[in-house]
């Protein structure tokens, strides 16, 4: 097992390696939309959409949608124009959604009563956490594109940076001091001291993420109390999509989202903390840090 989980980190991180400097704008779109399109296969099971036949008729609508967007936004998106006002209504539903997601969280398995029915809200919740997803992760890699192709590479190493070192520190304190359950319901194996050092861990390496950094990187010029704060946000935040989709798997009793990758479970094993993060990031960043 741990062989395979070495072999299914090293091609994931090749794939994330070629995507982030190679690839055009428009082939990095399809690529996260094929990521997308593989969290709604693995979602069909937490709505309770077992028969192969919906599985395959709601992950196929789903993918011509999102081809459909992308080619029509082709010249957009290779012009590195990708968050503007006709999709920054997204953020705000992401927004929204995972205050949502917060509630449902705090008071499961209560709040299963008002969402274990029908499959169609939880296709709902679907769109509200991959959907955002997405436009966050091409707005970030595609910022100022034209101008410096490179920058928003940072940009989006920096969430990807915050929220894989918070998720090691929370491990690692919660294996060495972890008493107090974070939320015993949702996932017994998260302590309140984890969460404190995988905090810590996090805002410690982003810091020193950004000061080595060339020094015309957007955010070295923000204000250190103000990018701490929008940072803690980003990795609460991500704590919380972690749970959430601990949440629906629990609820449906399985263990990973699916088996796709080798080793370490589904996609959305992968990203439900960047679900999370990655909108909150950029609605700060886009409203509030420029």
């Amino acid at each position: 097992m741990l062989k395979q989980r070495i072999i299914s980190a090293a091609v994931l991180l090749l794939l994330v390696i070629a995507a982030l400097f190679w690839f055009s704008p428009y082939a990095f779109a399809l690529t996260i939309a094929l990521i997308v399109v593989l969290g709604v296969w693995e979602w069909c099971r937490f709505a309770g959409l077992g028969h192969d036949l919906w599985r395959w008729l709601i992950t196929a609508l789903s993918a011509c949608f999102l081809f459909v967007v992308l080619f029509s936004a082709r010249d957009y998106i290779n012009a590195g124009i990708v968050l503007d006002s006709r999709t920054s209504w997204l953020l705000v539903i992401a927004l929204v959604w995972w205050f949502v997601a917060f509630l449902l969280v705090s008071r499961y398995p209560h709040s299963t009563r008002y969402w274990q029915k029908p499959a169609l809200l939880q296709l709902i919740f679907a769109f509200c956490t991959l959907i955002p997803f997405m436009l966050a992760l091409l707005a970030l890699r595609l910022y100022h594109y034209n101008q410096n192709s490179h920058e928003g590479i940072l940009l989006l190493l920096y969430v990807l940076v915050l929220v894989w070192s918070t998720d090691s520190g929370a491990y690692f304190f919660g294996k060495a001091v972890g008493k107090h359950k974070l939320a015993p319901k949702v996932s017994p194996g998260k302590t309140w001291e984890g969460v404190f050092g995988g905090v810590l861990t996090g805002l410690i390496i982003g810091v020193l993420f950004v000061l080595l950094t060339p020094t015309d990187f957007i955010l070295r010029a923000v204000p250190l109390p103000l990018l701490l704060a929008v940072s803690f946000g980003t990795i609460v935040v991500s704590i919380l999509g972690d749970l959430t989709e601990s949440m629906f798997k629990r609820h449906v009793g399985i263990k990973d989202s699916s088996r796709l990758i080798p080793g370490h479970g589904g996609v959305l094993d992968r990203i439900d903390s960047l679900t999370a993060a990655l909108p909150f990031f950029c609605a700060m960043f886009y409203f509030y840090l420029l």
